[in-house]
């Protein structure tokens, strides 16, 4: 054992401590929006363990011993003095508000797909062979949506669209509109609900997705111009398309340049096709800092055993990085490529033939 520098081993077992608390704290979340204590506490009221229980239904030895957890964490409010629990009005557009463009309780929920299926990535590891989405634990489908949306709630109808050229235009006056990799159709029923003279169709190769995706769309009433299919990305139906969008999802493709391939055959005279990916610099040192690092986990485990368990298997990674993106583009067919905009937590581009 080489000898260590003492003060530089307490460093790292300080935030190992802190990691730890965050895993533990994490398994908590997840189980507090699964029985209703945070949405029970949304509106502020603060409440002694017997008043919450009463409103949850949750057993009152069990309930303090979660609460004392979420308290030392600082996920929610303890009043000393009166010994009760709430929720600030910071905590619960975290924790309680699913419209909430601050909402992360999805975020939890992916993490605890990687917990549940290390076993399989671990083979995949040893074999080389991938590990298809499909073949995750369901609460990653769940959590991917409820992870993303609210970013998509922010900013795409009021920034990201309004960024490519003379896209919102269309859309406004009636446009055919393909959403690739759509998931439970987050992003489609969105564009659906802001631009109702246009029609949408999302596109996804999991059914239990599509599923998810149409019932989502009769809840929030847009039927009458959403439909959804079951379709891989290089292979959905449709020409003529004023745009087709993929979000967060060609890092996970086995052949995104086969899909952008298919892109191009479908889109009709002056198409765009969007891209909206994880935000990524393109050199490994640029990326590392506190999101490179949560996107990175999710490509290990999620993203690029996606990738290698299909066709090709380029494997581009969650981090794939500007030049990475625009030659997949290049490769397709494309002759303009431009980041239209950006988030901390995404890039947006605009691709045309």
């Amino acid at each position: 054992m080489r000898e260590p520098d003492m003060q530089k081993l307490d460093a790292l077992v300080g935030r190992l401590v802190g990691d730890v608390g965050a895993a533990m704290s994490g398994a908590l979340v997840v189980l507090g929006d699964k029985v209703g204590i945070f949405k029970a506490m949304a509106d502020g009221t603060a409440m002694n363990v017997q008043q919450l229980s009463q409103k949850t239904g949750v057993k009152e030895r069990y309930l303090r011993e979660w609460l004392s957890a979420q308290a030392a964490a600082d996920y929610i409010t303890y009043d000393e003095k009166t010994d009760r629990f709430s929720l600030s009005a910071e905590q619960a557009m975290v924790f309680a508000e699913e419209n909430s463009p601050a909402f992360f309780v999805g975020a939890f929920e992916v993490v605890q797909s990687m917990w549940m299926d290390e076993p399989k990535v671990a083979e995949a590891f040893r074999t080389g062979k991938g590990l298809g989405w499909h073949e995750h634990s369901t609460c990653l489908f769940r959590g991917t949506e409820r992870f993303f949306r609210p970013g998509y709630n922010s900013h795409l109808v009021a920034e990201w669209i309004p960024a490519l050229a003379g896209v919102e235009e269309k859309l406004k006056a009636g446009a055919s509109v393909a959403d690739v990799g759509c998931g439970h159709g987050a992003s489609t029923i969105l564009m659906a609900q802001a631009y109702p003279a246009s029609r949408f169709t999302g596109f996804d190769y999991h059914g239990p997705s599509i599923e998810k995706a149409k019932a989502a769309a009769e809840d929030a009433g847009v039927a009458d111009r959403v439909t959804f299919e079951q379709s891989r990305a290089a292979e959905f139906p449709g020409r003529g398309y004023d745009m087709v969008a993929m979000f967060d999802c060609l890092h996970d493709m086995g052949d995104p340049v086969g899909a952008g391939q298919h892109v191009k055959e479908t889109l009709g005279p002056n198409g765009t096709w969007l891209i909206v990916e994880p935000f990524a610099h393109d050199h490994l040192k640029d990326n590392l800092n506190p999101v490179g690092r949560v996107y990175y986990g999710a490509s290990t485990m999620i993203c690029t055993p996606a990738s290698l368990s299909q066709e090709v298997g380029l494997g581009l990674g969650a981090q794939a990085g500007e030049m990475k993106l625009r030659k997949v583009a290049l490769d397709a067919g494309f002759t303009h490529f431009r980041r239209a905009t950006e988030t901390p937590f995404n890039m947006v581009f605009e691709v045309r033939a």
